[in-house]
């Protein structure tokens, strides 16, 4: 089938691959940029595109950035495929960062004094995954609902990972906003340049077709042959 693989990835392959690409984050990112400029639209649109796309790798919305990234461009008339694009940026590397920076600031907004290490932040999860998926099971036993570590997780992980990302994801997205419109631009007009280098290359080559084949036909060929009746 077209586009088919030939040899299929097998899903550690693809596990891995997700984690770091087979090419590098440098690779990956130069094909992000790459793609970026080459999107056919106006440039503060990209712009609005990337703005939203970036935005969304800072709040705590695991499993919906897509779907969010692609929502906020549409509201901001921006181009949705740059957001969805920007979206990439966030990646198994780039978010432990991301989540500690903002827990960090979010709990010194809120004055939380709580110990944020690495051991702290996986066992709260750990917990409020435990407790959450304990009271599903609730639902369809006898046993009773518990929402202590929820509570917990919410008021120490989750609130103050959303307060906290925020403002630097706004001042990440503006920067990349202010930084995208110039580069689409220089990027676009010099494209339009060589685009029309190429063509006016094509037309004289036809030009020269063109005179060489009316150089190739004699004086008067058409009637060569012909005389008086």
């Amino acid at each position: 089938m077209v586009f088919k693989r030939r040899t299929p990835r097998t899903w550690l392959r693809t596990a891995r691959e997700f984690v770091y690409p087979s090419g590098g984050f440098r690779r990956a990112t130069q094909y992000l940029v790459h793609r970026m400029r080459r999107l056919p639209d106006e440039p503060h649109r990209i712009a609005r595109g990337v703005f939203a796309g970036t935005f969304v790798n800072f709040p705590p919305i695991f499993g919906i950035q897509f779907i969010s990234a692609g929502l906020l461009a549409w509201m901001m008339r921006g181009n949705i495929l740059a957001a969805l694009l920007c979206t990439f940026l966030s990646n198994p590397i780039t978010t432990p960062f991301i989540a500690l920076g903002s827990l960090e600031l979010g709990h010194w907004m809120l004055g939380i004094d709580r110990s944020l290490s690495a051991v702290f932040i996986f066992q709260a999860f750990s917990q409020a995954g435990s407790e959450l998926w304990a009271n599903i099971v609730a639902i369809f036993t006898e046993d009773p609902t518990q929402w202590g570590k929820l509570a917990e997780f919410w008021h120490v992980i989750y609130f103050p990972y959303l307060v906290g990302s925020i403002l630097p994801g706004i001042i990440v997205s503006l920067i990349a906003y202010y930084l995208t419109i110039p580069l689409v631009h220089a990027y676009q007009k010099l494209r339009r340049a060589r685009l029309g280098d190429r063509l006016e290359k094509r037309r004289r080559l036809k030009a020269l077709v063109i005179e060489a084949q009316e150089a190739a036909v004699p004086p008067g060929g058409d009637d060569a042959g012909g005389g008086k009746a």
